[in-house]
């Protein structure tokens, strides 16, 4: 007997690894498949989701160059329109050309001056609500002689 068969331990002990590893498989399929459509979901209920910083920098100086190239001045009149459009395309190009290498070599600081932009708006309307609440809590202590507190200060005329 040149065959031996492996003892049937060995078998269950393979064939329960085999369903282990096949039902992590299918859970990380399905939670792959449970993603990608919640994704879809809400790609299709929101719109695409906002890229980064520095994209949406890009996509901000692209609509600008696009709709100053399209504008038409009528201030200027006939003869300087085209003049006013072409310094207008010069000053939008120069700022592109300044910009895009910045955006290039440091993606992530806009995504950092983003953050902090957030976290001083937050500093700052949390100053405006304190400030608020206290414009508008009224004094409960009474005043000298039993007056109740009023926006004005007493005068004494004599």
């Amino acid at each position: 007997m040149s065959e031996e068969l492996p003892p049937s331990d060995a078998v269950e002990h393979e064939a329960v690894d085999e369903v282990r590893a096949t039902d992590a498989d299918a859970w990380a399929t399905a939670c792959a498949e449970d993603l990608a459509a919640e994704k879809a979901r809400r790609r299709a209920e929101y719109g695409p989701p906002p890229g980064s910083a520095a994209e949406e920098l890009r996509k901000l100086v692209d609509a600008v160059t696009d709709k100053l190239s399209s504008i038409q001045s009528p201030l200027f009149g006939a003869v300087a329109g085209p003049a006013a459009q072409q310094v207008a395309r010069q000053v939008v190009q120069q700022a592109k050309a300044a910009v895009e290498p910045v955006i290039e070599r440091n993606p992530d600081v806009f995504d950092h001056l983003a953050a902090a932009g957030n976290e001083l708006l937050a500093a700052y309307r949390s100053a405006v609500q304190a400030q608020e609440q206290r414009w508008t809590q009224r004094d409960s202590k009474p005043r000298q002689g039993g007056e109740e507190p009023g926006p004005g200060e007493r005068i004494d005329l004599d």
